[in-house]
């Protein structure tokens, strides 16, 4: 078998490959008699036709057949003769195939990256032990209260903290902004609007010019859109918004009792506080490992040049750019804004998925040193963690993971851990106390 590689590029190859007639008609006779055996042709018993009513009838499926044999064993011939890591294959041209001829195809591929291993152990890191205080369990009791919060209709002028009720129409030099920025339509004109009163809230100053209006109220408020706006056609532009108060609406905060506690699980108060402390300990001390990690990670990382698949480096960066805009319009951001920040947002992406990618290439070389893998076992538990957290059964979410190809991310997210988990149990880790939070009860 004659095999050739050309360089095309970072990490993209061409592969020739030419398998020689004898293994050609070798392997056309092999399916042949194979199809010999199990063929139904009239008059005659299984395994009795003559070959050339064989051929006759069932060419095609020979041929194709032969056709996917070859090119399996060959291409993976090839790819171990060549010693290529291929990670992603981009195209296959076939030049040549026929009985009593050479097979000869073309195969564009990336391969992994060749680069020298890192030095990765005994890293330096520091550990930040922060433990959850009084303040932090009342922040998080009062985002509890937000999640039950009312809005009471009054009668009375708006201030701070009450919620608006507007129709508002936006101008630039008495043309409405969509004729600067066609998609800042909900920036132009919104009716029944609900915005907070408050500093910067909505658009700078926008709220400022409702306070002390009643329902019924007409406001005119001129703005200086700040130098980075989303839109930014209106960056820096003086527009001016005629708005209408359809209603005031006092923000209402439930009292923390223990019938408040009760709508959490809790038995009252105390025991709240005392579970909220727990969830917020385990959140610190999950945020404390995370940071380790990534410090140790930028460490390893830190002075590695390597060239990277092109091809994977742009999905991963679609995939990252639609997740950042699916979770700003989960967050509530118009659409209009997410698609002025398109160009950020997909530059954003472009960097996060080339450091995504090497890092992976980089942990999964130390994983093939250490020998680390991870057990079906493992596997089966990240995947119940994954459909708890996602409060899904889990043979549905298996499902849904096998229908949308995402075992390979899941069980490279499991590998990645288990690599930074050996990185840091051979790190020297510095632990540091100075931002540690007050208890919220002393020791006993």
């Amino acid at each position: 078998m004659n095999v050739s590689v050309e360089n095309l590029g970072p990490c993209k190859k061409l592969l020739r490959v030419e398998v020689p007639v004898e293994r050609v008609n070798a392997v056309f006779a092999e399916t042949a008699v194979a199809y010999t055996k199990q063929a139904h042709i009239q008059g005659f018993r299984p395994g009795k036709a003559p070959q050339h009513m064989i051929l006759k009838q069932y060419g095609a499926g020979i041929e194709q057949e032969t056709r996917k044999r070859l090119f399996d064993e060959s291409y993976k011939a090839a790819v171990a003769q060549e010693k290529l890591r291929v990670v992603v294959t981009l195209d296959v041209e076939e030049q040549q195939f026929g009985r009593s001829q050479p097979m000869q195809y073309t195969v564009t591929l990336e391969v992994a990256p060749d680069f020298t291993v890192p030095n990765y152990r005994g890293l330096a890191g520091t550990r930040e032990n922060k433990i959850a205080g009084d303040v932090d369990v009342e922040r998080a009791l009062n985002i509890l209260r937000e999640q039950q919060v009312k809005y009471n209709d009054v009668l009375r002028p708006l201030q701070d903290g009450d919620v608006a009720v507007v129709n508002y129409t936006g101008t630039f030099e008495g043309k409405p902004l969509t004729d600067v920025a066609p998609t800042a339509r909900g920036l132009t004109e919104k009716q029944n609007f609900w915005v907070q009163i408050g500093k910067d809230a909505f658009i700078p100053g926008f709220t400022e010019a409702l306070v002390g209006a009643s329902a019924a109220d007409k406001r005119t408020a001129t703005l200086t859109l700040p130098a980075d706006f989303v839109a930014k056609e209106l960056a820096g532009k003086v527009v001016e918004y005629a708005i209408e108060v359809v209603g005031v609406k006092e923000k209402v905060l439930p009292a923390i009792t223990d019938e408040f506690a009760k709508e959490f699980g809790a038995e009252g108060v105390d025991a709240l506080k005392h579970g909220i402390r727990v969830d917020l300990q385990k959140e610190l001390d999950f945020r404390s490992k995370q940071a380790v990690r990534d410090q140790l990670l930028q460490t390893l990382l830190k002075d590695l040049e390597i060239e990277l698949p092109e091809s994977i480096v742009a999905s991963e960066a679609n995939n990252l750019a639609n997740n950042i805009a699916n979770d700003n319009l989960n967050r509530g951001v118009p659409r209009e804004m997410i698609e002025a920040k398109k160009d950020e947002i997909i530059t954003n992406a472009k960097i996060g998925a080339a450091g995504r990618i090497k890092a992976a290439f980089v942990l999964n070389r130390i994983a093939e040193v250490e020998k680390i893998s991870f057990t079906r076992e493992e596997l089966a538990n990240r995947l119940l963690f994954l459909a708890q957290q996602n409060n899904t059964e889990p043979e549905k979410f298996i499902k849904w993971a096998k229908e949308n190809n995402r075992f390979p991310e899941i069980q490279q997210e499991l590998l990645t851990s288990k690599v930074l988990d050996f990185i840091e149990t051979a790190a020297n880790i510095t632990e540091s106390t100075a931002a540690v939070t007050a208890p919220a009860t002393p020791a006993a």
